[in-house]
């Protein structure tokens, strides 16, 4: 029997931090025909948050160290002002959606990161995804909103990074659907020169991708994102792309597909 398709799509906190570009991608994605989860962050949120709660934000190699208070910042944020605004909005746009961290359902079990030399604090790295469960919720015509949270199934949260549930999600779910994968960000890609807006790379395979890291051209945020993106793929999901919001309305824009 033929899977359905499937579209995962993540959204990155510029997108989220604007209110009117979040609104607009928000109506988009009301509008993009068939089953889909939407998976997002909200680490600029969280940093703004801490500060006003006079909580220290510490990162390491640009990664959060989530210490006992950094996590309760990340709970409130991610599962409470950010999801729910979501949530509201899409409901606002006639999409029957549900918020999610990893903890409902069971959907999302995850271990605390070990490290021989850093102490990541309350970080999870995914260990098994609930597909049957996810799958009943789509099921019902409901659309998941997951956050950037996990559980270990011992009563404890842990945060765990956006770009890595939605392959998580991504792999879990792969032999129940089609996977379409697609994170979107302020970018049109991933760009050959990030001074130029239009210097998208349409096609990145994992051979590239290495070249272009070791001539630091790809650095900084994109390189984790783009691991998942290459694991993903070793793992099963067929098709991966990066983009602008926008692609969702107009898959016909430039972006960069990831192939093996």
């Amino acid at each position: 029997m033929e899977k359905d398709t499937l579209t995962i799509i993540k959204i990155g906190g510029n997108v989220i931090d604007n209110s009117e570009t979040l609104s607009t991608f928000l109506k988009n994605f009301s509008q993009y025909k068939g089953l889909k989860i939407l998976v997002h962050g909200g680490g600029k949120a969280a940093t703004r948050l801490a500060g006003k709660l006079g909580v220290e934000t510490i990162m390491i190699e640009g990664k959060r160290i989530t210490n006992e208070e950094m996590l309760d910042v990340a709970i409130m944020t991610y599962a409470g002002l950010c999801n729910k605004k979501i949530v509201a909005q899409l409901q606002n746009f006639n999409i029957q959606a549900i918020g999610l961290t990893g903890a409902d359902g069971n959907s999302i079990l995850s271990k605390k990161r070990e490290h021989t030399t850093i102490n990541y604090g309350y970080v999870g790295d995914v260990v098994e995804v609930n597909a049957k469960w996810i799958q009943a919720i789509i099921d019902t015509g409901t659309t998941p909103v997951f956050c950037a949270l996990t559980h270990d199934k011992k009563g404890q949260l842990l945060n765990t990074n956006a770009d890595t549930i939605a392959q998580s999600l991504a792999v879990g779910l792969s032999s129940i659907y089609n996977i379409n994968l697609i994170y979107c960000f302020e970018k049109k890609g991933v760009l050959q020169n990030m001074e130029d807006e239009d210097s998208i790379i349409e096609e990145l395979n994992y051979n590239t991708y290495q070249y272009l890291k070791n001539e630091n051209i790809i650095h900084s945020g994109m390189i984790p994102k783009l691991d998942n993106c290459f694991k993903a793929l070793k793992q099963g999901v067929k098709n991966i792309i990066i983009a602008n919001p926008d692609i969702i309305i107009n898959p016909l824009m430039l972006h960069t597909h990831i192939s093996l």
